[in-house]
C-alpha cells in the first residue's frame, strides 16, 4: 500500500469482528514498533501482546471503562499494551557518552519515554493499515493500571500508556461522526510558518 494511502486510511476503529488475523501479520505489526526512534536509543519500552482468547478475556475484565463505553472492541483478535520505562532513559543518559554536567544526574525537558512509546504505537497503527487491517488506541484508566499490572505481572517500572485493539473492522462499522471532516483543523490553522501566527507562505 502506498504510504499516502496508509495515512489517508488510518482511523481509530472501535468496532471489530472476531475474524482471525494471520500470525505473520501480527509479527510484522509488533516488529514495526521496534523501528521507532528513541532518545539516546534507550528503547525504554515494552509491549504486552495478547493473542490468546483467554488472555484477552482476562484483560477485558481489567478495563471495565473500555468494555462499558466501547464493548465492540472486544472481538478484536489482538490487543497490544505499549509500556514506557523512565529508568531506561536515566540509565542511558548516565553513561559516559551521554552524561550531563549536572550533579543531580540526567534531567529531561519532557518525558521522552512516553513520547517514544507513543511513536512506537503509531508505527503499529500505520503497519496495521498496511496489512489491510484496522486498529484503535484506547485508554487504560488510572485505577485500572494497577489491576492490569497485577493480572499480567508487569513490573512496577513499566507504565502502560494505553492499549491497541487490532483486527478486521466489523461489517456494520458505523460511519465516522458526520462532523469529523468539518472539525478537522488544517495546515492553515495548525502550521505556523517562520513565526507564531503566520499561517501562509508570503507570495
Amino acid at each position: 500500500m502506498e504510504y499516502r494511502d496508509v495515512i489517508r486510511r488510518r482511523r481509530m476503529v472501535r468496532h471489530f469482528s472476531d475474524r482471525p488475523v494471520p500470525a505473520d501479520a501480527v509479527e510484522r505489526i509488533l516488529a514495526s514498533a521496534l523501528r521507532a526512534p528513541s532518545g539516546g536509543f534507550a528503547q525504554g519500552w515494552a509491549f504486552l501482546a495478547l493473542t490468546e482468547a483467554a488472555d484477552r478475556s482476562r484483560f477485558w475484565e481489567c478495563v471495565p471503562n473500555a468494555t462499558e463505553h466501547a464493548p465492540e472492541l472486544q472481538p478484536a483478535p489482538l490487543v497490544v499494551v505499549p509500556m514506557a520505562r523512565e529508568k531506561s532513559y536515566v540509565e542511558r543518559y548516565s553513561m559516559p557518552d551521554k552524561i550531563e554536567d549536572d550533579p543531580d544526574g540526567p534531567r529531561f525537558s519532557v518525558p521522552y519515554w512516553y513520547i517514544d512509546a507513543g511513536m512506537a504505537s503509531l508505527l503499529m497503527l500505520l503497519s496495521t493499515v498496511d496489512e489491510h487491517l484496522d486498529a484503535g488506541f484506547f485508554t487504560i484508566g488510572v485505577a485500572e493500571i494497577p489491576v492490569v499490572r497485577d493480572a499480567f505481572g508487569i513490573p512496577e517500572d513499566y507504565d502502560p500508556i494505553g492499549a491497541i485493539a487490532i483486527g478486521h473492522r466489523a461489517e456494520n462499522l458505523p460511519p465516522q461522526v458526520g462532523r469529523i471532516a468539518e472539525r478537522r483543523l488544517g495546515v492553515d490553522v495548525l502550521v505556523h510558518r517562520g513565526a507564531w501566527g503566520r499561517h501562509h507562505v508570503d507570495p
